[in-house]
């Protein structure tokens, strides 16, 4: 197999990837997008590509670090790049990813964390571990989908509300990084909540409760 773009460097200290880092390409096409993830002088790559036809394209080798995570933390980790896979959906970041694009992501990411034994809840969005910076993959991308399919997670259905001072205690634990409160809740709500406004809330807190019971963060 070949992988066509240059960007890459060794995994820092012996790290293996242990976490899938989801983004949208916010350019105007696949083949842009590929064009400069594969240019030298952008530095910028990541493992692979998939277009909006779901054509996924290997760009950098898995066991290399690719270089589209950027500054940020997730569950104490702040060198991301070198803990992880990244995944590039073609999207504008203005509508809604295809099926054959969410068919070839399921696909693709099943081997992924069979290949890495990588567990379902380290699968997370580019907003997720840069909360001030990133907004990918977005509103309109379907986390409950993977979930159903054991390739991410969801907090339970019937979930019990909980005291909204507690939703950045409980958010922190789950793994988001130590950022501004409206950067955690902005990030929070673009995965779970993505209709939701206003000040962190009940719901808010009960649902990062959840999560943080089911799944926490192990700080290393």
């Amino acid at each position: 197999m070949s992988f066509p773009s240059p960007n890459f460097g060794d995994r820092r200290g012996g790290a293996r990837p242990s976490i899938v880092v989801l983004h949208y390409t916010a350019m105007a096409s696949c083949t842009a997008a590929r064009d400069r993830l594969c240019d030298p002088l952008a530095e910028v790559s990541a493992h692979w590509l998939i277009s909006e036809q779901g054509q996924p394209e290997a760009l950098v080798a898995e066991d290399h670090r690719a270089w589209h995570a950027g500054a940020g933390q997730w569950a104490g980790l702040d060198d991301i790049n070198s803990h992880s896979i990244g995944i590039e959906l073609a999207n504008r970041g203005d509508h809604p990813f295809s099926h054959r694009q969410m068919q070839a992501l399921e696909t693709l990411l099943a081997d992924i964390l069979t290949r890495w034994s990588i567990p379902p809840h380290r699968v997370i969005a580019h907003s997720d571990m840069a909360p001030t910076r990133k907004c990918d993959p977005g509103p309109r991308f379907d986390w409950r989908r993977l979930a159903c399919q054991g390739l991410s997670i969801w907090p339970d259905p019937a979930v019990p509300p909980c005291d909204p001072s507690g939703f950045f205690t409980h958010a922190r634990a789950f793994g988001y990084p130590d950022s501004p409160e409206d950067a955690i809740l902005t990030a929070f709500r673009l995965r779970f909540r993505p209709w939701a406004t206003g000040p962190a809330d009940a719901t808010d807190a009960g649902l990062a409760a959840n999560l943080a019971q089911r799944f926490p963060a192990v700080f290393r």
